[in-house]
């Protein structure tokens, strides 16, 4: 029988060299299917906000919409870690509003965890008062889809020693503020495996190679259900806008041509009550006359 993953699940992974397994998901029936396939981290990430409700940027999505997204997925999980996304601006302002949203993914959503990107003085700050209140918090570096206006763009970190540099740094730092792990995303594979192997705490990556202590990917674009664009770092093991598109047809096929339902898949009423059935309309229709 599965155990239930805990930071310190994670911890003790990395030490023993056991690779961490991350997807995303957003609905109850989706993370049911992560869960049951062992899924260590199922994210509610911000991603929801392109790949579920069709906006262009991560920026979009709500506070409310995250947590209506959570609860969801926490009713459908009962061995992996579930980490909450807190979305743009439901952090920056102050640490008072990050404690009462991060808080609210714990009491209202049951989520075990919450992840944030950057590691600014101010996110620092955060990570260490929710710590202290018991909050897990998984750190987030590399491309930074909430930055993605002031990177100009989504494009690869840490491309320079001096970028590789200071991403150590923000790890180090987010470590020492208590994060259980920091997802590094498009990040060059010697600047990953540097990092993975400074820190203490264990790095999840999602564009920035293998040496990292797990991997994610968002569940939708590795199943090919979002087909909008592909990034370069996503493997697709199965294409399931075609599958679905296909079997779509079909079925349109079968109600078109009176093949669905069959007998099977419909009910019926027993002969002696479909002949009552037509006694009585014959009788009604008579009594009309």
């Amino acid at each position: 029988m599965a155990k239930n993953v805990s930071t310190l699940t994670l911890r003790k992974y990395k030490e023993e060299g056991r690779k961490i397994v991350a997807l995303t998901a957003y609905d109850y029936s989706t993370a049911k299917i992560l869960d049951r396939a062992g899924v260590d981290i199922i994210l509610v990430g911000d991603s929801l906000a392109m790949v579920a409700l069709g906006h262009k940027t991560t920026h979009a999505v709500t506070m409310d919409e995250m947590l209506h997204h959570a609860k969801a997925v926490t009713r459908g999980v009962e061995n992996a870690l579930v980490v909450a996304d807190l979305p743009f601006m439901s952090y920056q302002v102050d640490v008072t509003q990050a404690i009462s949203n991060a808080g609210r993914f714990i009491k209202e959503a049951e989520a075990h965890a919450v992840k944030l990107e950057g590691a600014t003085d101010h996110n620092l700050n955060i990570t260490r008062r929710l710590v202290d209140m018991g909050i897990p918090v998984m750190g987030h570096l590399g491309f930074t889809p909430q930055s993605i206006h002031g990177l100009g763009g989504t494009r690869v970190q840490g491309r320079t020693a001096d970028e590789a540099i200071k991403l150590l740094e923000d790890a180090l730092a987010l470590e020492r503020a208590g994060a259980f792990s920091v997802v590094l995303e498009m990040v060059p594979c010697t600047v990953s495996r540097v990092i993975s192997k400074k820190l203490k705490v264990p790095t999840v990556g999602i564009g920035a190679g293998p040496d990292c202590d797990g991997q994610i990917l968002v569940t939708d674009d590795m199943l090919g259900k979002y087909v909008d664009f592909k990034p370069r770092f996503v493997r697709r093991y199965a294409n399931l806008d075609e599958i679905s598109t296909e079997a779509i047809r079909q079925y349109a096929t079968d109600v078109m041509n009176r093949n669905f339902p069959n007998d099977q898949e419909s009910f019926a009423l027993s002969k002696e009550e479909e002949d009552e059935l037509i006694r009585r309309l014959s009788a009604l229709a008579g009594g009309r006359n």
